[in-house]
């Protein structure tokens, strides 16, 4: 079982190495490949040590599975190339999520669409991944008619440069800028590039992914994603209108019983999800449960998973597991 991991010296490339590890991945080879000034250079996996490839190299070692995460337009330009020389690629860009031919998946939710025929899988985005783990198993109880959610997401979702901003600015250090403003001690209403209709593209995102993800188009969202100067992971406030009433006891019942959900719902002694309860954590976290006392039917969820772990590298690297134990690849 040979897998390549693209963008094997970024955020979540190194995540990905790291869950790869910890989650006793059975390969036999790894090739980490990195943009070619990393050529050369050497990443250290399970104690050994591992020389960094070029596109070029990866693609003719012809490896069984390739873990992506080095950008959308890198993944529209090679992603095709390694499908051709039999390799299943798994990408984290948002490249390929809404391409018809193309799944997008959460094993949790979706893994049954997968086939032998799946050369490019999609993995969704970050802020999406953690919310339809979440609402599957209540949509398949009591039909899911309208979600409203409001995100408050870690810098580490915009990469090191904002992670370094934040640093900077909590230090005085005047250095390069992730945002068009500060982040330290300051919330920005504003995630990825605006479109014509008013929403992020981030919002519109979470909107269509959801739909295909849960295949159902019937399902109305709608999403204000926000950055906050944290790490550790990203927090979601979800309600939830239902078709059918539901009872708050069973819901808790439900979730707790749902594969990936720890349930930390005790206000009583402040029992509840925090990023910093995430961080580095597999598993997505849900609190905060109650009715929506202003509608019938519906219900208020807090949602807490770490971007870079459930939001991303976790999630691919369960993909390939899957893939493998379905014998798909």
């Amino acid at each position: 079982m040979k897998v390549a991991v693209v963008g094997a010296t970024g955020l979540v490339g190194t995540v990905m190495l790291k869950v790869l590890e910890e989650r006793n991945f059975p390969l036999t080879e790894l090739i980490p490949v990195a943009s070619e000034k990393s050529v050369g250079k050497e990443i250290t996996f399970k104690g050994k040590k591992f020389p960094i490839v070029s596109m070029d190299t990866a693609i003719s070692m012809k490896p069984d599975i390739a873990l992506f995460s080095a950008g959308g337009n890198t993944s529209l330009e090679h992603a095709p190339r390694f499908k051709e020389a039999g390799t299943t690629v798994i990408d984290n860009s948002s490249a390929w999520r809404m391409d018809p031919t193309i799944k997008l998946i959460v094993p949790e939710v979706n893994a049954h669409e997968l086939s032998i025929d799946n050369k490019i899988i999609a993995n969704p985005n970050c802020s999406t991944i953690q919310m339809v783990v979440v609402l599957k198993p209540l949509h398949d109880k009591y039909k899911i008619k309208r979600v409203v959610v409001s995100t408050y997401q870690s810098v580490t979702g915009t990469g090191v440069k904002a992670v370094e901003q934040l640093m900077n600015e909590r230090k005085g250090i005047d250095g390069p800028k992730a945002y068009p403003y500060e982040i330290d001690l300051n919330v920005l209403p504003h995630i990825d590039v605006f479109l014509e209709n008013g929403y992020t593209k981030e919002e519109m995102k979470m909107v269509k992914e959801t739909n295909k993800i849960m295949s159902d188009d019937s399902i109305k969202v709608t999403a204000t994603t926000v950055r906050i100067p944290v790490m550790g992971g990203h927090s979601e406030s979800v309600n939830i209108e239902f078709e059918n009433d539901f009872d708050l006891a069973e819901v808790r019942s439900i979730l707790e019983k749902s594969p990936g959900i720890i349930v930390v719902d005790d206000v009583a002694n402040l029992k509840y999800p925090m990023p910093k309860d995430a961080h580095e954590k597999d598993e997505v976290f849900v609190g905060r449960i109650r009715r929506d006392e202003s509608a019938p039917k519906a219900l208020n969820l807090w949602i807490v998973a770490d971007n870079l772990r459930k939001g991303a590298a976790t999630n691919a690297v369960q993909i390939a597991e899957y893939l493998i134990q379905k014998e798909l690849v």
